[in-house]
């Protein structure tokens, strides 16, 4: 049976967040798994890194938003469908779903959606366009706070004879293991950075938008230099503007008005952010809005990093507070701060067993094999139902 199924996945973009690495995981699992497996993307810097003899990369403008373009996006994979006898189309974002869905109608084929955020949707015309992603006959859910918002905003749009279930999304664990990285290669970074290990280093991983919560996590970090009189540790901000200038401009003002220039860095990329992760000490997720999975708690536990992070959304699910990390009060830059002051205070034994902890968290639940087969199980209940 496996050798049958052809999966086309639809998504935007292939870059580095979490939806996209999702689609390529599931690609290659799929490929060494006797499957055809499909990828249909406007581009992305993840591309590179697809192996193109096991999967298929055919670019259309599925990132587009325009109704016209939508619809020729669709025609166009009504053709790619019946051409390849595609088995399953799996869309990961709303404006191809929108296409993925009229093909698959069309077709006769199933159609699967992964609900990756829990998108703006004020005013009813924004929730239609939303509710596409529950229009499938297999709706994949990213973790229990997603699942739990599609069932109090998108109801009246749910079948109760399609499926709708959880699956967990996972990470590598073997590129985020902690034993992987050499010292020279640390070395090498931090001369990069320009910063001197004698200070402990927070990390920050995360682009550069008001939800994500730098502003909150700057104020903070003046109040633990308010209580301990000086600069404890370094801090890194990691992560790029995507165009957000003021915004960044913002950022750096604030820096600027508490006076932190010198212990706060601005870094716009890392390519091995399992290395960024292993520099550091302490990893910070700082949220104001919820997190739909939280792809840094998970990563920073993978490399035994301790994980302070809001406590709202995914981070609930993916963080054992106080045992594989430590959940603050979400938008409170005092609950922050105490945290972070609680921290950096403990000895180096406790920290080590708290991030070995958090390791075995993220194996037991969160790795991407675990995803992957679950998925693949998924796919070939749908074609057997």
């Amino acid at each position: 049976m496996s050798s049958n199924i052809k999966v086309l996945q639809v998504i935007p973009k292939l870059g580095y967040g979490g939806a996209e690495t999702g689609c390529y995981d599931i690609a290659h699992y799929l490929a060494e798994n006797n499957c055809k497996s499909f990828i249909v993307t406007s581009g992305g810097e993840l591309l590179k890194f697809i192996n193109k003899k096991k999967v298929k990369v055919i670019r259309l403008p599925v990132n587009s938003k325009n109704p016209i373009l939508i619809l020729i996006n669709a025609i166009i994979l009504v053709g790619i469908i019946l051409f390849f006898n595609i088995s399953i189309v799996h869309a990961r974002s709303r404006a191809p779903a929108w296409s993925c869905l009229l093909a698959t109608k069309l077709t006769g084929r199933k159609f699967v959606t992964t609900f990756h955020g829990t998108y703006n949707f004020i005013g009813s015309i924004k929730k239609i366009y939303n509710s596409v992603m529950v229009r499938s006959d297999l709706i994949i859910a990213g973790s229990n706070f997603i699942f739990s918002h599609i069932k109090d905003h998108y109801s009246k749009y749910l079948d109760p004879k399609k499926k709708f279930l959880v699956i967990f999304r996972g990470i590598n664990v073997d590129y985020f293991d902690p034993t992987t990285k050499l010292e020279s290669e640390e070395k090498k970074l931090l001369q990069k950075w320009e910063i001197n290990k004698e200070k402990k280093i927070i990390l920050v991983p995360g682009r550069l938008t008001p939800w994500k919560g730098h502003e909150m996590l700057i104020e903070a970090i003046n109040l633990v230099n308010v209580e301990l009189g000086y600069e404890a540790f370094h801090v890194i901000i990691l992560g790029s503007d995507q165009g957000r200038n003021l915004y960044k401009k913002k950022l750096i003002r604030l820096t600027e008005q508490y006076r932190l220039t010198n212990q706060i860095k601005f870094i716009d990329h890392c390519k091995d952010m399992a290395l960024a992760y292993k520099v550091s000490d302490i990893v910070i997720s700082p949220s104001i809005e919820p997190e739909a999975f939280g792809r840094v708690a998970v990563e920073a536990q993978s490399m035994e990093k301790l994980i302070i992070a809001s406590n709202i959304g995914g981070s609930n699910e993916t963080i054992i507070d106080e045992k594989s990390g430590f959940l603050f009060e979400s938008g409170s830059p005092n609950s922050l701060s105490k945290k972070i002051l609680k921290v950096i205070t403990m000895d180096e034994t406790s920290l080590k067993l708290l991030g070995q902890q958090g390791r075995k968290n993220v194996i037991k639940k969160f790795n991407v094999e675990k995803m992957c087969f679950s998925t693949y199980s998924e796919y070939k209940r749908l074609l057997n139902a």
